[in-house]
């Protein structure tokens, strides 16, 4: 009892920007964690704490030598996890900086959105249709300049059949990805990265295997056409998923977009919003 009482008085005692830090630190752990949950640099965060509860415990106990290859232990630990686990550290990083700040590759208009839509996903069906292989990337939050920039800059606008002629085999521009900036074509033949992941299936090509790369490290739409299969396949967020009908990726498409219309707001509405609830709470 003398213990919740202290607990209990020690609650009542804290500040509101106490109660504020706690909070703001908890999510940011919270967050951290579910970045890297079911990855392997779970595992080896686990092997990091469970070394750091040792430390005090041999420390305790007087193991000299045993805290001595702890602590070096936990120093090497620490480097490891920082060089092995670089792609999700960068990854998650990526995340962080995605903010409600930097939504300039979200297209407002949901007419025009949904006139992209459309002639991407029919390009998707025809390429399909005839077993032509393409790779199809659509820039959200997070900025594909230096992916941009290993390609060849077209600035045109979208359309069915620009999509389709660029993916023409023995074409220029065929072998690498077309990247799509609201609602231009800014560029094709772009080289993207592979994923590391060996959780992946094994008759996946180089495409696909490109696709769910930049999902990781990115929240880009990638469309994948097989040219073995006919098949379209759709990376987000790493994760792929395969066999879409031209309506089922249309709507899927729309519903991501939309989404992110919804969830975030530039930088001039919410100053916008700031000074409505201040004129309001005078």
């Amino acid at each position: 009892m003398e213990m919740i009482d202290i607990v209990v008085n020690s609650i009542k005692n804290m500040s509101l920007s106490s109660i504020m830090d706690i909070l703001v630190v908890s999510y940011i752990f919270y967050k951290a964690y579910m970045l890297i949950k079911e990855t392997r640099a779970e595992q080896l965060l686990k092997g990091i704490i469970f070394i750091i509860l040792l430390i005090p415990v041999s420390n305790f106990l007087n193991l000299t030598m045993m805290n001595w290859i702890l602590t070096k232990t936990l120093t090497i630990g620490v480097l490891s996890f920082i060089i092995i686990f670089q792609p999700e550290i960068r990854r998650a990083l990526e995340q962080l900086g995605r903010t409600a700040f930097n939504d300039r590759h979200i297209l407002e208009d949901e007419e025009t959105m949904e006139r992209i839509v459309t002639e991407i996903v029919n390009s998707a069906e025809n390429l399909s249709e005839t077993k032509t292989g393409a790779l199809i990337v659509i820039e959200q939050i997070t900025g594909l300049e230096d992916i941009i920039n290993t390609g060849t800059r077209l600035d045109a606008v979208v359309s069915s059949a620009l999509l389709e002629n660029i993916f023409v085999v023995n074409t220029p521009l065929h072998d690498g990805a077309t990247i799509i900036r609201n609602d231009r074509i800014v560029s094709s033949g772009c080289f993207l990265p592979l994923t590391n992941s060996q959780e992946i299936n094994k008759k996946l090509g180089t495409r696909h295997r490109a696709a769910i790369g930049l999902s990781e490290n990115s929240d880009a739409l990638v469309i994948v056409v097989s040219e073995e299969t006919g098949n379209i396949s759709l990376a987000v967020n790493g994760v792929l998923t395969r066999n879409y009908s031209r309506e089922r990726l249309k709507d899927i498409l729309i519903r991501i977009i939309k989404k992110r219309q919804q969830t975030k707001l530039t930088f001039r509405e919410q100053v916008m919003m700031w000074k409505k609830k201040i004129k309001g709470s005078n």
